[in-house]
Order: C-alpha cells, then structure tokens, then sequence
C-alpha cells in the first residue's frame, strides 16, 4: 500500500499572504524568525514588488532568490543553495513552473515548503511531482514531495489573466479521459488503480464539471477551482504516481512541448483540454459531455487558434505515445492515421 502524505494547510481568503506566519506558526513554530527562501521569478518580481514585499517584512531573515529557468539544474542548484545556506522555509511564489522548481529543490534539501501559487492554471501547486527541463528542449516528470502549505490570495488570482484560469479548468477537465486511461492499462495489465485516488481525481472533474458558477474572477470560483486542482495533485499523491491525472491528452501536450516548441507554444491547460477532446473520440466515450464542458467555459481549443496547423496536429498525435513510452494509454490501441486524424483536426476547427 502506498504511504502518502497531506498538506497541513489549504487555505483560500483574500488578503491571506499578509498573514503567512499566523496562519504557519503550529506547523513551523516561531516561522518568522527561521531562515527563509523566496523563491520566484524576475518578471513576477516586477508585477508584484508590492506582495512580494508584503510578505518578507514578516520574516526576519529572508531572502529573495529569482530563478532564470525552470530546469533540473536550477533546481539542484538551488536545493545545494538551500542546504550550504542552513536556509529552513522555502517558499515558491508563482506559476507552475516556479512552483515545480521548488518543489524539487525543497524535496531534495529536506527543507518546509509553502507554495504560494500567482494563477490557477494547473495543478503542479499540490502535485507530487515536478516538471522540468531537462537537455535542449526536453523535459522530464521528476517525483518529489507535496508543499506542507498551499496558500492561495483571492486577491492576487484575480488579477491573474482570464486564459490562465481557463487553462487551470483545463487541467481537471482532462482527468476525464486520463481515468479512462488508467483503466485501459489496468485492463492490460499494466497498471494497479488505486480506488481512492481515483475517487479523488473524479471528484475533481466533477466538482468543475457541474459547477452552476461560472464566473471567473468571483471569490466562490477561485475556491472551487483551487480544491479541484488540489484534489488532482493528493489523487496523484496517493495513487504515487501521475495516473490519476495524466493520460493520452497529457501525451499530446508533451508533444507539442517537446517536438513543436519553436511552432506553436499553448498553455498546458489548454493543450491538455484540447487532447482530451481527441482522446475522448479515441476512447469511444460520451464526446458531448466533454465538449459541453469547454464550450460552457470557453475554453478555446480551436487548434488553428494557436498556430496549430494540420500536420503538426497529425505529428503530435503519431508521436505522443514516444513521449512517455512507459505509458499505456489508448493511443497504443487506436487508429492514429494521417487520415483520421485529419478528419479530426477538421472537426475541431467546425465545433470550436
């Protein structure tokens, strides 16, 4: 049986990275006073000076540590940084890039980690996992370590862009096809499914998917969405690995990432949506309900909207599989020729 593990906080307020050490100090006691790391990014640096500045007056010995990439090596130096400087709290404030860098910096040094996510864009903010670059354009799922605290602003989500939320709805609308997934391997002897984790990672869908708020940028949607993309990374945790989460349309948005970089650059929620849509069909399951849920939030998977012509479309799907080759999805069932796939890209273009 696998051992997991929890945060010891989910917290979703406004105005709550203004209280960080009350609301840590009985997990970490006297947190103002221990050695602490933010961890961000220059440009993030610039948009919120003000937050960013918030925050570490409450501390007493922080420092800022602005990263340049979101590779492997980054994060090892940055964990060797956490370790030769005694540091005891590290804290991610951003995206899912900041935030799996580090994830994996505070795994490997051992060290406390508060994530403090910008956007809601996917669920690397409580994913045992970490995704980072690894050589040229390449990129590798490194296992690591829940935060012990995700603590997400009202205030700073809302001012995150429209598309970044979209692409967080995205994220957990894709567990539709990836549970189908899972059980494909599980029916071919390939995979275990551990039934609580896939409870969890469905609940999530479903909390997205018959969700009567559809209004963005309000307090009750940012909460919703927040436990929906936390929900998909325990499930991950407890499952121990990303199957709870990441099937066929995750394959394709590797694809595209790591073989169609220089062309096309779609947000990961929105690539991993658009799959979905495509694996639907694969799977032969119910395509309406996946398209009522990206049409009733707008998600936009029109894959000519993002430069995605018909043959990168065709290539990403034929080579997705190679992606990740130690996982069984559909895609190694099904019929991916330049045909079908075609027709699909054409059928995309007419219902989105």
């Amino acid at each position: 049986m696998n051992r997991f593990r929890l945060p010891y906080h989910l917290i979703v307020e406004e105005g709550i990275f203004e209280k960080i050490p009350d609301v840590m100090n009985d997990v970490i006691p006297d947190i103002h006073d221990k050695k602490t790391i933010l961890v961000t990014e220059e440009n993030l640096k610039g948009i919120f000076e003000k937050t960013l500045d918030e925050i570490s007056s409450d501390f007493k010995n922080i420092e800022l540590y602005l990263i340049q990439s979101a590779t492997y090596d980054a994060a090892v130096a940055l964990a060797k940084y956490i370790t030769m400087n005694d540091i005891q709290v590290v804290i991610g404030f951003g995206g899912g890039t900041v935030l799996d860098l580090a994830k994996f910096a505070a795994f490997v040094s051992k060290t406390k980690l508060i994530s403090l996510p910008t956007t809601l864009s996917n669920d690397s903010l409580a994913s045992p996992v970490a995704v980072l670059g690894t050589e040229g354009k390449a990129r590798k799922t490194f296992k690591c370590t829940i935060p012990d605290a995700i603590i997400v602003d009202v205030n700073v989500i809302v001012s995150a862009p429209d598309r970044q939320l979209l692409a967080g709805i995205g994220d957990t609308i894709s567990k539709y096809t990836a549970l189908n997934d899972w059980k494909i391997a599980f029916n071919k002897c390939r995979e275990y499914v551990d039934d609580f984790a896939y409870m969890i990672s469905k609940m999530a869908f479903n909390s997205i998917c018959y969700n009567d708020q559809k209004e963005l940028k309000s307090k009750d949607f940012i909460k919703r969405l927040t436990q929906a993309l936390v929900m998909g990374g325990l499930a991950m945790e407890i499952a121990g690995s990303s199957r709870p989460s990441s099937g066929s349309e995750h394959l394709f948005c590797h694809a595209l990432e790591e073989i169609y970089s220089e062309q096309v650059n779609v947000p990961h929620g929105i690539a991993v949506a658009m799959g979905s849509y495509c694996a639907c069909i694969f799977q032969n399951r119910n395509i309406g309900k996946i398209t009522k849920v990206i049409k009733d939030y707008n998600i936009p998977v029109k894959p000519s909207d993002w430069k995605i012509t018909k043959e990168i479309f065709i290539g990403a799907w034929q080579q997705a599989a190679a992606t990740r080759a130690d996982r069984y999805t559909i895609l190694n069932e099904t019929d991916l020729s330049d045909e079908r796939l075609g027709k699909l890209y054409d059928e995309m273009e007419l219902v989105f």
